[in-house]
């Protein structure tokens, strides 16, 4: 399903010498799994997301996306692919806080220029899911963190992706909306998905099939 080949990527440091965060590394995830990676803060987890998602390109290296390589695309090919594939979950939501609760999830309509039609009942399906119906109207300001991570997540899964990308999605909330958040991921792996998730939480990485540890800017099976 996902495929990272070789994948190397530096910054600049203070003094202007390369800063290498990611080397060679080489990642899998396959349909219906739910794996994840977990490595001390600065490691380069977010970096390797980000590359994944194709929002960063690698200094080196491929990313496939079902045999398709993303990093080969040109910039509205590899964004359209993205946005009809790839679903994102972040630590800080990134919702657009001028639209409501239902706006923020059928915005991945726009992305890809894809039918409206239908938006409707695929947005009130996931807000029943998520016990965010009651804040449709709402805007994000409006909302608890919990809520604006189940908007987050309700986006996410709007357009039926082919994986998800999380990036600490647990990181700021209570024990049960990190458990929802989980039940989604491991769901939506056991119906034929693939997620990849970054994560500093031990016990939502034993929630998962497969987790790596990512130091140095290698990964290693944990």
């Amino acid at each position: 399903m996902l495929e990272l080949r070789q994948i190397s990527k530096a910054y600049r440091g203070g003094n202007g010498s390369p800063l290498t965060v990611l080397c060679d590394v080489d990642l899998q995830v396959e349909a219906g799994t739910f794996v994840s990676i977990s490595g001390p803060s600065g490691s380069g987890k977010s970096t390797l997301l980000l590359i994944a998602g194709s929002l960063l390109r690698p200094d080196v290296g491929q990313v496939l996306l079902d045999g398709q390589n993303l990093t080969a695309m040109a910039g509205d090919q590899q964004a359209g692919e993205r946005a009809k594939s790839i679903g994102f979950v972040f630590q800080r939501f990134h919702l657009l806080p001028y639209l409501t609760v239902r706006e923020n999830i059928v915005a991945a309509t726009v992305a890809h220029a894809r039918s409206e039609h239908g938006a409707e009942s695929r947005a009130d399906e996931l807000m029943q899911r998520l016990d965010i119906a009651h804040r449709a109207g709402h805007v994000p300001g409006r909302l608890s963190v919990g809520e604006m991570q189940r908007t987050a997540l309700a986006r996410a899964l709007y357009n039926r992706p082919k994986v998800i990308l999380a990036d600490e999605p647990m990181g700021n909330l209570d024990p049960d909306n990190a458990e929802l958040a989980l039940q989604c991921f491991s769901e939506f792996a056991a119906a034929g998905g693939a997620v990849l998730m970054v994560t500093h939480s031990p016990e939502g990485a034993a929630r998962t099939d497969v987790t790596w540890w990512l130091r140095d800017g290698k990964l290693a099976q944990s």
